[in-house]
């Protein structure tokens, strides 16, 4: 089978994901959660954003040890979100306004109250013991692997009751499922069955690198010592796995597919997304977020902040990787990243609005399928919590208790996940000034950030110079030119290290995308192209530029997207 063209044309390619995460998006009954019947209550919502496809994060049956992603029944509804019927509902108003919705398939791992697991640990012979991975204690102690969200890093748990040991790469509550058993793999293909027969348009799939073990759990290689993620996603039967859900599942469906591309760099990404392959269709990388952290330092931000011209090499190196071959994915933030306004904008009042468009801009103008969390669009920002005892996630949680058994710096640790935390893009959805922030009537499970009575819904739905209102331009304006989804990028002005400028050229239209990342002028240097006809799309400033020259001075945060002379950038301008 021969790889597709690059330009072929797909929904999900054309398509803008917008990212709920059901907890903190809108609770309809008063107990502080966010739940199904709040999101039904805001369907025109987003549909009047123009988005096209919803991700909802986890709301399956859990006993929330990580929120959802510790899952103890896939075809069950957890019940702070509601019921079936809810989710029926929800499904069903969402295709009625054209918007199709994609789900979390999560399952690396599940819930350690999960039947499968309690049958498991109930006995060495049981028949759902080999749906999980187990170490005989008489055979010693395992070889070590390391966990995310151990207090102790150990991803080997001792299990008194059959005298072994089981393995988490994630929390002691979440075991890892065993992919090695095909009556396992069966489990999984008739749940990803059931719920694509209830019509919903895809999955995200977590961590699905991790899936594939070494059975034989031997010494880690030296070399993986420092990137035990890498050796994680690199397990012998991965893709058979993946090409045997494709088969068996993906491939009867109209739907997409996308890979948390956890460990995945880019000699290995087109393994999981060229068309040949008949795997996924698309994966997202992490290696954007890690630009701007320190070395050897959890989750710690560099107060010198990040290199632009590393953010353009880095982006543009995997725009290459799909030059000719599958399909990319671009985000900035999402449920376990803070928000992008405070990492890689600026969240100050004098530049929150220009900033928050401006990076609304990079992410709905580059080649791949955006993928945009919900509440960014208003420009929300990190809540930047004092004290421990207001954070929510495992991950911050365990961390602290890490290090203060080492007695280290928890003051500084504090500090860095007031820009790193995930918890900063968990909390309550900004819907009005009101109480709450017209989140919940009750006690929200998470503190609302303070500035939800400036930054929300209702102070920006008629102000046409708003985030939100930009954004619903930005994807309009994408829809429209085509050549923001298929063209081909060329990066301009690479050394310039405030301003991210690039070519998008498809059949007939040429457009030029300039953003300033600071907060002084910047001079955008665009020598080579001809720009006295170039015609502003759309500019983030209230007063729109008229035209460019080959040296045009962007204001602080600003972005302009412009059509040029598509002969002239074909003749001339072409790199």
């Amino acid at each position: 089978m021969n790889a597709a063209p690059i330009n072929q044309r797909k929904w999900w390619k054309e398509a803008v994901v917008y990212q709920i995460y059901p907890r903190s998006f809108k609770d309809s009954n008063g107990d502080g959660i966010g739940d199904l019947n709040g999101i039904i209550s805001k369907l025109d919502y987003i549909k009047n954003l123009g988005v096209d496809v919803v991700w909802l994060n986890p709301i399956f049956s859990s006993p929330n040890d990580d929120n959802g992603y510790d899952i103890s029944d896939y075809k069950g509804i957890m019940s702070e979100f509601g019921t079936m019927e809810d989710f029926d509902a929800l499904l069903q108003g969402m295709h009625d306004r054209g918007i199709r919705l994609i789900l979390d398939l999560v399952v690396n791992h599940s819930s350690d109250e999960h039947r499968w697991f309690k049958e498991a640990r109930s006995s060495r012979d049981n028949p759902y013991r080999n749906y999980y991975h187990w170490w005989p204690a008489e055979q010693g102690i395992p070889k070590k692997r390391f966990s995310f969200f151990d207090v102790n890093n150990d991803a080997w748990e001792y299990d008194n009751a059959t005298n072994s040991y089981y393995l988490h790469y994630f929390s002691v509550k979440q075991p890892d499922l065993n992919w090695e058993n095909p009556l396992l793999r069966k489990e999984i293909y008739d749940m990803m069955h059931f719920w694509f027969q209830k019509g919903i348009d895809g999955f995200r799939m977590d961590v699905i690198p991790f899936i594939s073990k070494d059975i034989t759990f031997p010494e880690l290689p030296e070399e993986y010592h420092g990137n035990f993620v890498k050796y994680y996603a690199e397990g012998p039967f991965l893709h058979k796995y993946l090409h045997e859900m494709n088969r068996e599942v993906l491939s009867r469906y109209d739907v997409m597919s996308v890979a948390e591309g956890i460990g995945v760099g880019t000699d290995k990404a087109l393994e999981y997304v060229a068309p040949d392959r008949q795997e996924l269709d698309m994966l997202y990388h992490f290696e954007g977020i890690g630009i701007g952290l320190l070395p050897y330092e959890f989750k710690a931000a560099d107060p010198n902040g990040f290199s632009l011209i590393e953010f353009k090499d880095l982006y543009s190196k995997w725009d290459a990787v799909f030059a000719e071959n599958g399909w990319g994915t671009i985000y900035l933030g999402n449920h376990d990243n803070p928000r992008i306004l405070t990492r890689w904008g600026n969240d100050s009042p004098e530049y929150r609005n220009v900033s928050s468009k401006m990076l609304s801009a990079f992410l709905l103008t580059m080649r791949a399928t955006p993928y945009y969390y919900a509440g960014d669009e208003l420009g929300m920002s990190n809540i930047k919590f004092d004290s421990i005892d207001d954070y929510r996630d495992i991950e911050t949680i365990n961390m602290y208790r890490q290090m203060e058994s080492r007695g280290e710096d928890l003051s500084r640790f504090l500090q860095n996940q007031k820009i790193t935390a995930r918890d900063n893009s968990r909390t309550p959805f900004q819907w009005d000034a009101t109480e709450n922030a017209g989140f919940s009537t009750g006690t929200p499970w998470l503190k609302v950030n303070p500035n939800y009575t400036t930054v929300n819904v209702a102070a920006q739905e008629e102000d046409p110079q708003s985030p939100l209102n930009f954004f619903r331009n930005l994807i309009q304006l994408r829809k429209k030119e085509l050549a923001l989804v298929y063209g081909r990028y060329v990066l301009l002005d690479r050394d310039n290290p405030h301003v991210y400028s690039y070519i998008r050229h498809w059949e007939d239209t040429t457009i030029i995308v300039m953003l300033n990342f600071s907060a002084s002028e910047a001079n955008a240097h665009l020598e080579g192209l001809e720009l006295s006809a170039a015609k502003v799309l759309l500019s983030n400033y209230p007063d729109e530029r008229k035209g460019m020259d080959t040296l045009t001075v962007l204001r602080a945060y600003e972005a302009c997207i412009c059509k040029l002379n598509s002969a002239n950038f074909r003749n001339n301008g072409e790199t």
